[in-house]
């Protein structure tokens, strides 16, 4: 059996992004003004596809048959090389037409596979090839490219790239056939959601870019005004519906594909997510009844789309925020904070470790008040089954806690110096540039400055790869070029 080494990975990852790159090409028949941007999609992908080649036979020279495992430290660094490359070629087309510069056109990529939805385009002005790139970034980001890479060939280190890459479910016992039923099942909804969309009265077109971003909880819309330019509550029901299956866990997905509801209803990130949307739509509803002067029924509607999409970390929205009174713009960043499923297209802290530190803190204050002696084995229930809280899980869900904290502050800062935004405002746009959510309360825009989208580009990098994948990369990588410079200074 031929074992990969880490240089044919990058190369398989490589011809990978070159043939993604290359699929916005199949809408040329239907647009044939388009036909002018092919050689903007035409040179990236056919250069990614030439490059991964050449890397692919190098690595498999370099391994001489000897059987490797990928470290941690390793794995880490390839995705992270397959997340630059992907949004590096993503980015060439806009640049290549003259769309947008090179510092908006990266923006884009990052946010069209990270499946943020901030964007630097006017979509008024963008065309049709374009609107479709951007939303099959999203529809691939959701998946991530280690996924896509699993379900056409697997190789020994395969798990490792596939738990650095931020997926922490097998829900199958061999890893392509978990990767392959995850992808029956999303591309099945993608059907399922465009059908849907079509008879609420979206175009072809319009509905197939709206499933691909609702179910990735990517928000890029083909309309200026997002979802709120269809005025349709029904398509915004749709919505509603695709962006709670795009948030929620594919393992839990799975058990609904069995009609095992019973399951369904005892996992603890559902019930936690009902009760939040339960909890704050009423709230919201009743802040922007008021602060708006419009009917509670109004107030309900708009609250319960715009939260769950803060919440699921979708972004598509129905209204501006620029008018919202302070206490429903603060729910919202609460809600882009939390975030989505474990497991699933969603950023955000997660549902489950905001969750696990809700139950520790109550866990805590019980202690002051009970028996010393009395001993409490605290646990939560996942699609897997029952599972109890050891100090590892709360080590790890602390440290995350924390750095996404630390991050969000940090990055809130930069963003009131970039931009010359009041705190709220860098608040709500740096929140949803980390929790990969693409609400804007209006500072992101074909506007503005580079220094401002740059900060945001790393908040949705550190948010879509869960910082510590990052962190390790980033250290991998100098470690490497440092014993590479040593060697060097050994070798003369």
């Amino acid at each position: 059996m031929r074992r990969f080494s880490s240089c044919n990975n990058c190369g398989k990852l490589m011809l990978l992004i070159g043939l993604l790159i290359a699929v916005p090409l199949a809408v040329l028949p239907f647009y044939p003004a388009d036909c002018k941007y092919a050689l903007s999609f035409i040179i990236p992908s056919f250069g990614s596809i030439i490059l991964g080649a050449a890397v692919c036979c190098f690595g498999r020279r370099d391994d001489h048959g000897l059987e490797r495992n990928l470290s941690t430290q390793h794995s880490s660094l390839i995705v992270l090389f397959a997340w630059a490359w992907g949004i590096f070629i993503g980015a060439v087309p806009f640049v290549l037409s003259g769309q947008l510069t090179m510092v908006q056109a990266l923006f884009e990529a990052v946010s069209g596979w990270t499946t943020t939805g901030l964007s630097a385009m006017d979509v008024s002005q963008t065309p049709t090839i374009f609107l479709f790139h951007r939303s099959f970034m999203q529809f691939c980001g959701g998946l991530g490219f280690v996924m896509m890479m699993v379900m056409l060939v697997q190789g020994k280190q395969s798990m490792n790239l596939y738990n650095a890459e931020g997926h922490p479910d097998k829900l199958m016992p061999n890893l392509k056939k978990t990767a392959q039923t995850i992808f029956l099942m999303y591309n099945g909804l993608l059907v399922v959601g465009t059908l849907a969309y079509r008879i609420a009265g979206m175009s072809l077109f319009d509905g197939i870019c709206h499933a691909m971003c609702a179910l990735s909880t990517g928000g890029f819309s083909t309309k200026l005004n997002s979802i709120g330019a269809y005025e349709s509550l029904p398509i915004e029901l749709i919505t509603i519906l695709l962006m709670l299956i795009g948030t929620t866990n594919f393992a839990v997905l799975l058990l609904m594909t069995k009609r095992k509801w019973r399951q369904v209803l005892h996992v603890s990130e559902m019930r936690f997510m009902f009760l939040l949307l339960l909890i704050s739509i009423p709230l919201t509803a009743l802040s922007l009844s008021s602060g708006l002067h419009i009917g509670i029924g109004e107030g309900i509607r708009r609250a319960s789309f715009d939260l769950v999409s803060a919440l699921s970390t979708t972004g598509y929205s129905t209204m501006s925020y620029a008018a919202w009174p302070p206490f429903a713009i603060g729910v919202l960043i609460l809600m882009m904070l939390i975030g989505g499923g474990i497991g699933s297209t969603a950023g955000g802290l997660k549902l489950t470790r905001v969750y696990l530190m809700l139950r520790l803190a109550g866990q805590n204050i019980r202690k002051r008040f009970s028996p010393s002696r009395s001993v409490e084995t605290p646990y939560y229930i996942k699609a897997q089954g029952k599972t109890f809280i050891d100090q590892t899980l709360v080590a790890d869900t602390t440290g995350f806690v924390v750095c996404y904290f630390l991050i969000f502050i940090a990055g809130t800062l930069l963003i009131t110096l970039t931009a010359g935004c009041s705190l709220t405002a860098a608040m709500f746009e740096f929140a949803s540039s980390l929790g990969t959510v693409g609400l804007s309360i209006g500072i992101t825009s074909p506007a503005t400055a580079s220094a401002t989208l740059i900060v945001e580009m790393c908040g949705m990098l550190l948010g879509r790869l869960e910082i510590f994948i990052v962190l390790i990369g980033v250290y991998s990588g100098v470690a490497a070029i440092r014993q590479r410079q040593r060697q060097g200074k050994n070798h003369f």
